[in-house]
């Protein structure tokens, strides 16, 4: 992992042990500077050692703390680039005006979304969307606001002639997973990877050798363990809006890009299954005023 670094580092912090999270801490406090020093002083600013900070770089996928040093500059300098630091990370108090409350709930998601992108695996997209394509039957399940989102990517890809399904009760997942077989393609949405029902539903469809994909902001977390791929958001928990609910746009976003890249490998049937489903609801639009 060479990008969305910051991103990853401040969602898993809080499962890290002490030794680490102290080092991301550190990191997440002032990145910036974190890339400019040296492994030896940042062992000392976060109180540990720097056979600590190569085991945290690791930990994240880097090779070692040069790698690690140059994701933050890269990183850093892209937001400074982009202005990202108004607002993010600000608080929205009751008395706040509206205009400014919104302004930091804009700088929060655009960061949200730009962090999400840049920690895709575009091998792993890839490959999901091959096996969408390919697959007769989707599943897709999420409990919650993850539900809802699990639904929207049902109708996108109904829209388009793929099948699928979504599922946000536990009986009917697991009763659809049952059903399931090899080439077939299973997708669980959970922001920290941990609900029950996603997970057995996976287990499920997967024990019928069906493809299983994780959706989650947690790399490490048991769902995504279960999974065959792994597809991971960012999450920025904001004022009003925690956990899953801060995850939900950049979970839109990943199962957009599934989505995108699934209607460019059918692109002729996409654009024929567009002209007549627009032709079969336009009875149905009022007629725009002269």
């Amino acid at each position: 992992m060479t990008s969305g670094a910051l991103a990853r580092v401040e969602t898993e912090l809080p499962g890290l042990p002490e030794a680490l999270r102290r080092v991301g801490e550190v990191i997440l406090g002032d990145p910036a500077e974190a890339a400019r020093s040296t492994i030896i002083a940042l062992a000392e600013r976060a109180g540990s050692s720097p056979a600590t900070v190569t085991r945290f770089c690791r930990a994240f996928g880097f090779s070692g703390y040069a790698e690690l040093r140059v994701a933050l500059a890269t990183e850093t300098g892209r937001a400074a680039q982009a202005g990202w630091g108004a607002g993010v990370g600000h608080e929205i108090g009751p008395d706040d005006p509206l205009d400014a409350a919104i302004e930091v709930m804009a700088a929060a998601d655009t960061r949200l979304i730009q962090d999400t992108a840049a920690g895709l695996d575009l091998d792993v997209l890839t490959q999901v969307a091959d096996a969408i394509v390919a697959a007769p039957r989707v599943l897709l399940v999420g409990v919650s606001t993850s539900g809802i989102v699990a639904n929207m990517l049902e109708g996108w890809l109904r829209r388009i002639g793929i099948p699928g399904w979504s599922a946000g009760d536990a009986h009917v997942a697991l009763s659809e997973a049952a059903l399931m077989k090899a080439g077939d393609v299973a997708i669980g949405i959970s922001h920290r990877g941990r609900t029950r029902e996603v997970m057995e539903t996976l287990a499920e469809a997967s024990s019928h050798g069906a493809l299983t994909v994780a959706v989650t902001s947690f790399a490490r977390s048991p769902l995504a363990e279960l999974a065959d791929l792994v597809l991971t958001t960012a999450s920025r928990e904001t004022t009003f809006r925690l956990g899953g609910l801060a995850a939900v746009h950049s979970q839109l976003f990943v199962l957009d890009a599934v989505y995108v890249a699934v209607a460019q490998r059918t692109y002729e049937r996409t654009n024929e299954a567009f002209e007549r489903t627009i032709s079969a609801v336009e009875s149905h639009r009022v007629e725009r005023s002269p």
